[in-house]
């Protein structure tokens, strides 16, 4: 078959289905073009999920006349000033968007420059172009696309319903609104509610946008991230690791101020908060990096939402230090939706209560006609003691023990009593603290062997007499394999016949830690992971491990200095408001929560 060159229509139609893939990529395109118009307010309205209209009106510079005939033109754009792909500044650049959508859709442009006397329209229908005519309008722009896909059935049938269209138009918007708190956003149309998004500006803009768009309560549950390295400066917010999501949906990503979605940025997320979350739940993040326009590539993909970073490692270094110091800085520090929780649990006995005998009725109680025979000398008349000790239970799984006042002082407070031998019941000054003893423990062991690991091997106490630890001959050839590397960690190990190791030496950190349990710990991971020679790499899992074994149980009973050395030492470790596996260590009731439960809230 001989080559023939493509009709134009069908080169424009061929375009359409790199750049419009549905109704929300096509309010992406038309928006970015807003933003680079220099818009400060931008109303998206649409209606049948974005098949059957979308309305973009902007207050940017707008068009003249010989602008606006070229917008519609393939690969006609005013983003490059000159012909160079290696200092984007812009959101749109190639070109393409208005000619692909006028292609596959019914287009109308309407637009005027500040210095015109009245504005132009321009018509785009199926590829077929009218216009320009006069229009009467403000200064600005105003895009419609209706019909989508209507002369394309084969593109149309592909979409989603109309409910799953317009959260995807609403999902694109939120991205373009976070990337931009100086723009004022609205989103209305007869397919949804509608959301207004004020333009904030000065300090704190970009926390008081996210809450807008995410919600309060990210704001509040994040640090913040303030950092440059390697020629990357990165901002935004973080969310707390015990404040997460069953999915990645609540990860935002922004390079110079372009919505993205990149590998290099996801694998950054999960390894900064590989110390802190379950293996399936996400941390809420909402990064910003901004980069030197030529050590990043945004033509890589025909929509602009994938790119590639010149030094991806430089990249990945810069957002794990940037969120690792913001989270050490926020210390002990839980999210307040823990607390929450806790309150949510709290509901209304299932039964009903009987209502009572001895409600009044003039003055007497119902059921009785005659005076009351609870009278003073009356020797069938129960009685009532008044109890001679009130300070503790006599429940054998709670104690009470006080301290004094000023301990209350502390973030952390003082602890009042320890129930079930794992919980920690403490009060500060503005309420009541639930800590497990074990979780937070936990995380104090681990994050000692970080920093005597990072100092050198840890140190090891020797074993009076070796513990022999009998195990299937397959687990000790593996610990045998990995003996001299486990000794970093300050745990000696050597084969004693062919199915049992010899334990000589144990971290000194760990103290008289259950020996057995731990090795045979060990000896399951190196199963799991397969490969010793990588050992080393597997660090955080070991000592994650050790620390499980090595910290405080669940069942043993302290004593009250214990429980505020404990506390006081949760006060002083950073990340120590969630134990290694992402569990809360411990939960904080403010006194007007606890009012609340009992229905004295004003």
């Amino acid at each position: 078959m001989p080559i023939r060159q493509l009709p134009e229509d069908l080169i424009n139609r061929i375009a359409a289905g790199e750049v419009v893939e549905r109704p929300a990529s096509v309010i992406k395109e038309l928006v970015e073009n807003s933003i680079d118009a220099g818009a400060r307010r931008i109303v998206v309205t649409t209606a049948g999920g974005g098949k059957a209209l979308m309305r973009i009106e902007d207050d940017g510079h707008g068009m003249d006349r010989g602008d606006l005939v070229l917008s519609v033109e393939r690969h006609a754009t005013s983003k490059l000033t000159e012909d160079e792909l290696d200092d984007i500044r812009t959101l749109g650049f190639r070109g393409e968007a208005l000619a692909s959508i006028g292609s596959v859709a019914e287009l109308s442009i309407c637009s005027r420059t500040a210095q015109a006397e009245s504005g132009l329209r321009i018509d785009v229908r199926n590829g077929v172009r009218s216009g320009p005519v006069p229009q009467a309008m403000n200064r600005g722009t105003i895009v419609e696309v209706k019909n989508l896909f209507a002369k394309v059935p084969a593109r149309l049938k592909f979409l989603k319903s109309d409910r799953a269209e317009a959260a995807a138009i609403t999902d694109v918007l939120k991205r373009l609104a976070m990337a931009n708190p100086s723009v004022h956003f609205v989103l209305q149309g007869s397919d949804r509610s509608a959301s207004n998004w004020p333009a904030v500006t000065g300090a704190g803009a970009l926390e008081a946008r996210l809450a807008q768009v995410i919600g309060d309560d990210f704001a509040q549950n994040a640090v913040a991230l303030a950092t440059e390295r390697h020629g990357v400066t990165v901002a935004g917010l973080a969310g707390l690791p015990t404040y997460t999501r069953a999915n990645s949906l609540s990860q935002f990503y922004f390079v110079n101020g372009r919505s993205v979605r990149d590998k290099v940025l996801v694998g950054a997320i999960r390894a900064a908060y590989a110390d802190f979350t379950f293996r399936d739940r996400f941390p809420v993040v909402a990064l910003y990096l901004a980069i030197d326009p030529a050590e990043v590539d945004v033509n890589v993909h025909p929509a602009k939402a994938e790119l590639r970073f010149r030094d991806a490692g430089a990249v990945r270094s810069a957002v794990i230090r940037a969120i690792g110091e913001a989270l050490t800085a926020a210390g002990f520090k839980a999210s307040t939706t823990v607390a929450e929780d806790v309150l949510g649990a709290f509901t209304a006995p299932a039964y009903a209560a009987p209502a009572p005998a001895y409600a009044e009725t003039d003055g007497r109680f119902a059921g009785y006609d005659r005076p009351s025979t609870y009278r003073e000398g009356n020797p069938f008349a129960p009685t009532y003691r008044q109890p001679e000790n009130l300070d503790g239970f006599n429940e054998p799984s709670a104690r009470i023990e006080v301290e004094p006042a000023q301990l209350t002082e502390y973030p952390l407070g003082t602890a009042r009593a320890q129930m079930f031998d794992n919980f920690i019941i403490a009060q500060n000054g503005e309420g009541l603290l639930l800590v497990d003893q074990h979780a937070a423990h936990e995380r104090l062991v681990y994050e000692r062997f970080k920093a005597q690991l990072a100092s050198g091997p840890v140190p090891s106490q020797a074993q009076l007499i070796p513990l022999v630890v009998e195990l299937p001959e397959e687990d000790c050839a593996r610990l045998e394999e990995a003996a001299s590397e486990l000794e970093r960690f300050g745990l000696y190990l050597e084969l004693f016949g062919p199915r049992a190791i010899a334990v000589r030496e144990t971290p000194a950190l760990l103290g008289n830690t259950d020996i057995d349990g731990l090795v045979r710990d060990l000896a399951d991971g190196l199963a799991e992971w397969d490969s010793t020679a990588a050992l080393s790499d597997r660090m955080e899992s070991i000592i994650a491990r050790m620390a499980c074994h090595g910290s405080v149980r669940s069942g043993r009973r302290l004593r009250v200095d214990e429980m505020n050395a404990l506390l006081r030492d949760m006060e002083a470790t950073p990340h120590s408001g969630q134990c290694i596996h992402g569990r809360p260590t411990y939960v904080e009731l403010k006194k007007k929560d606890i009012e609340r439960l009992f229905g004295r809230s004003r």
